[in-house]
């Protein structure tokens, strides 16, 4: 019914399809199936078997219902629904008066759905009556049981998805074909039953109509450069941990000398806390302003206009690498979302054996092997990397023991490991030919949390992370920007920095824009920085106001004492906090 919506039908797409199917089945069945082996002459009895067929008939047809409701809400959500959607979170009131229209509109759905209906239960057989006054022998009870071990370990390996090393996630779809095609793969029930327990990731919100929240903040940006496009490779190095709290102390020279020759936000900030967050804000400028991480979100499979489709249409080759096993983090997968044409992990990597024993490969090895890989790419390439060793437990090899400074924290010690693979790296990178048509980006992909200075544990100290743009070629881009600069302003950076023109839905400004401004979410509180203040929003009022740059330790709360600019920075903030929402929640991320 909705052929103009997906891409070729492929095998594997129905072999996806089947798997998750199964998972599903699994799920829901697995109490009637329990209900059904069990050992014992009572499930014989008529009136057992009578309320278990009618339990087994209604809890799988109200599953199969949703089957259908998302024949017609997939044209408007581009996505399988979750347990939020399906159950109208939000709308309630809105959705009294939907269903009628929808049933008279799309009558043919209903009529469907009543065939289904009457089929499933004429299929369901019923009690074998010659069962009923059957004696079961002790040796029928361990026969029994066993079906029943057997049984149970079958439906949860069915569940898992099979032998993985995870269960069966939404964003598994997109190993399964194309991302379009990923809703094919997926069902219904899967996607509910998944999200059932999770609290909502988004709330709706609705504080201005359309056209006053155009006017306050749209996250529609067009870069229209006057001079002709500069096609130069691009590298973004996302470092584990390397918070402001473990650089210029001593633990990384490497870094903090090429700060001094690149253009380097002093006030950088990460948009989330954990490393999943990290990816998607800064390839794709989606900042992590729920309470679940975008990449392992319901939200994970919608369309995206991140670096590496923009790049991929500028020519470029596009790869992403990240030492840890394959699968880590969800980044196999969203590297496919987000339309890497390669992806590199611990599987793919070559060289000598440099296993840490836990994550992957160490950060001297694989950026190693990672300057290899660059050099056989054909040029223009945009390229990304995920560094490892700087991550709990922070092992470093054994012949490293000693010879990088302890630190005051636990992670130190490896921090400066890692900095030490970066120095090897650039050695490597300045004797390839395509090292001076290089546009280099670092940034941490979030604080440590070992930050062991008062400073380093406030709300502004949690989020502040170095992050510098580094250009061998050109001298002119250096320096120290003072303006509040976040991960997900790098995106829309690169590209007016290389003039390339396009259009693009990002949450985040170019370093050429004049504003300035950083927003960022913890547990409940948004978190909103202008110029010298910072706000804190939760429970839909502000909770506290900072002149941050005088007041670093947040000691003292200005929302008394500054109540227009309270109200000016929340107008600002809400306005942010709906178009975020309405665009992940209908699949509007893309123009």
């Amino acid at each position: 019914m909705n052929l103009n919506l997906f891409e070729n039908f492929t095998f594997q797409t129905f072999l996806g399809g089947l798997i998750f199917d199964i998972a599903a089945i699994a799920y829901i069945n697995t109490i009637f199936l329990i209900a059904h082996l069990i050992p014992g002459n009572f499930k014989y009895s008529p009136t057992y078997q009578k309320y278990l067929k009618i339990s087994f008939y209604v809890v799988n047809l109200i599953f199969i219902a949703t089957n259908f409701i998302d024949i017609i809400y997939y044209r408007f959500t581009g996505r399988r629904s979750t347990f939020g959607m399906i159950t109208a979170k939000g709308m309630e009131h809105e959705a009294i008066g939907l269903i009628p229209s929808f049933l008279k509109e799309f009558w043919y759905i209903g009529l469907a759905f009543i065939i289904i209906s009457f089929l499933f239960w004429k299929l369901i057989p019923n009690l074998n009556k010659n069962l009923v006054h059957q004696k079961l022998t002790r040796k029928d009870y361990y026969i029994k049981y066993s079906y029943l071990v057997l049984s149970i370990v079958i439906i949860l390996i069915a569940g898992r998805g099979g032998f993985r090393k995870k269960p069966l996630k939404i964003v598994d779809g997109i190993k399964y074909g194309a991302l379009s095609n990923t809703a094919l793969v997926l069902n219904t029930p899967f996607t509910i039953l998944k999200t059932i327990t999770k609290k909502e990731d988004i709330d709706k919100v609705k504080y201005f109509d359309n056209k006053e929240l155009e006017s306050i903040y749209n996250p529609v940006i067009s870069l229209k450069p006057k001079g002709a496009t500069i096609k130069k490779n691009v590298v973004i190095l996302i470092l584990e941990s390397f918070g402001n709290e473990n650089i210029v102390r001593g633990q990384t020279p490497f870094l903090d000398s090429l700060i001094t020759k690149s253009y380097y936000f002093k006030n950088g900030f990460a948009n989330g806390k954990v490393s999943i967050d990290a990816v998607p804000s800064i390839l794709s400028s989606i900042p992590s302003l729920m309470n679940n991480s975008f990449i392992s979100s319901s939200y994970s499979l919608n369309k995206i206009n991140g670096l590496p489709k923009i790049f991929k249409k500028e020519g470029y080759n596009t790869s992403f690498f990240h030492g840890a096993f394959n699968g880590s983090q969800n980044f196999d997968q969203y590297a496919k979302v987000a339309g890497f044409d390669h992806y590199f992990g611990k599987d793919q990597y070559t060289g000598k054996e440099a296993f840490d024993g836990r994550w992957g490969i160490f950060d001297e090895e694989f950026l190693q092997f990672y300057a290899t890989k660059l050099s056989s790419f054909k040029q223009p390439f945009f390229s990304s990397l995920f560094t490892i060793s700087s991550h709990n437990p922070y092992i470093i090899p054994d012949k490293y023991k000693g010879k990088f400074p302890k630190g005051t924290t636990d992670i130190q010690e490896s921090i400066a490991y890692t900095d030490y693979a970066l120095r090897e790296f650039f050695k490597t990178a300045k004797k390839q030919s395509w090292y001076k048509n290089t546009l280099f980006v670092l940034s941490s992909d979030h604080t440590s949390s070992g930050g062991d200075k008062d400073i380093d544990k406030t709300n502004i100290g949690k989020f502040r992370i170095p992050i510098l743009f580094f250009d061998p070629s050109n001298p002119k881009l250096t320096g120290v920007n003072e303006k509040n600069f976040q991960q997900i302003d790098i995106m829309p950076s690169i590209l007016d920095y290389l003039n390339i023109k396009t259009d693009m839905v990002s949450f985040g400004k170019s370093y050429k824009s004049k504003q300035n401004f950083v927003v960022y979410y913890l547990q409940g509180t948004y978190h909103y920085i202008k110029d010298n203040y910072y706000l804190a929003f939760a429970n839909n009022q502000t909770i506290g106001l900072y002149d941050w740059k005088k007041d670093v330790l947040l000691k003292d709360n200005l929302i008394k004492k500054d109540p227009s600019k309270v109200k000016e920075y929340e107008k600002f903030l809400k306005a942010y906090i709906q178009s975020f929402n309405e665009r992940v929640t209908t699949n509007k991320l893309a123009i």
